[in-house]
């Protein structure tokens, strides 16, 4: 079994060496891995209301340095090191790294940090068109974000990347299909092969998926696949269903062989931003989260290909 996070940092390295005028810009993906998992509570009820505020970073000397150290010690309330861990929740807040900030940006702060990530979700706590869905899987395009769901039931989400302008990743209704632990790119260049971990496939004619990959902290960048941080990537391969296929593989479909059962349900929604996405309203006292709102149900959005509106006809005809 391969070292899979030995591989995604060297990954993150190749990135670096190959462009460091831009290599602050890529998100540190195990440096956030404890905000994404850490502080889970069973019930979503017991999750708390989270209300934000405006921090503009400021140093009558004029040092960015010495302003975002100013920052870290304000949020840690005193303590530097914690507002170092908290400033990677603002980091992610606002999609933009703290290394890159300078004197007189603004930073949208969470009051209350140390929390179950699922609190600062953008997508509702709860899909009642869903609640009939064992799983369902949601790319939200216009904040470059994904959630999924168990029964309606928000269980988890996450920032993503989607396809840029020329290669977007297209909307539409899907189905996972099949997996792979580690896939080369079909679109790598010679001698420069563009790795891809946790490999979960959703358009199986065009050969778009999700996985893991340097992500950057602006919008829409890939070739029309959907870049994750490793420890969500990991965490979907992990959950979600691939489709069930006639000749018993999970991997592929070999010719002949037919899709007895779809996957995990996937709804690619919204979308691209243009530039960064922007998960705020920025209100003139305050910003205010934008709430995203979903389909009635999972089944209002449009097949994205055959393989769903073949399922589609089969379950009008019950």
């Amino acid at each position: 079994m391969r070292n899979w996070l030995g591989h995604a940092l060297l990954a993150l390295l190749v990135v670096a060496l190959a462009a460091p005028a831009r290599a602050q810009d890529y998100i540190n993906q195990e440096a956030i891995e404890n905000v994404l998992t850490q502080y889970r509570v069973n019930d979503l009820e017991d999750l708390p209301e989270i209300y934000y505020r405006y921090e503009i970073l400021t140093d009558p000397r004029g040092n960015s340095v010495l302003a975002r150290n100013s920052f870290y010690k304000m949020i840690g309330r005193g303590d530097s090191e914690l507002g170092r861990e908290r400033a990677k929740v603002v980091e992610l807040l606002n999609r933009k790294l703290l290394v890159n900030a300078q004197i007189g940006d603004t930073l949208v702060v969470p009051e209350v940090f140390e929390v179950d990530f699922r609190a600062y979700s953008p997508f509702p706590r709860y899909y009642p068109g869903a609640r009939d869905f064992e799983k369902l899987f949601i790319i939200h395009k216009s904040v470059q974000a994904w959630a999924a769901y168990e029964y309606g039931q928000l269980v988890r989400w996450g920032i993503v990347n989607t396809g840029s302008e020329e290669t977007p990743t297209p909307t539409g209704r899907y189905n996972f299909n099949w997996k792979e632990e580690y896939r080369v790119s079909s679109l790598s260049p010679p001698d420069e092969p563009w790795e891809m971990y946790w490999v979960f496939n959703f358009h199986n004619e065009r050969g778009i998926h999700i996985h893991q990959y340097p992500m950057p902290t602006g919008g829409p960048t890939s070739h029309g696949c959907v870049r994750l941080v490793d420890t969500d990537a990991k965490w979907i391969y992990d959950w979600a269903d691939p489709w069930t296929v006639s000749n018993g593989r999970v991997d592929y479909a070999s010719a002949g062989s037919r899709v007895i059962k779809p996957g995990t349900t996937v709804l690619v929604l919204g979308e691209d931003p243009v530039g960064a996405p922007h998960p705020f309203d920025y209100k003139k006292r305050y910003p205010v989260l934008r709430r995203l709102e979903l389909p009635a149900h999972p089944y209002d959005v449009p097949a994205g290909t055959p393989q769903q509106e073949h399922f589609d006809r089969l379950r009008a005809s019950r």
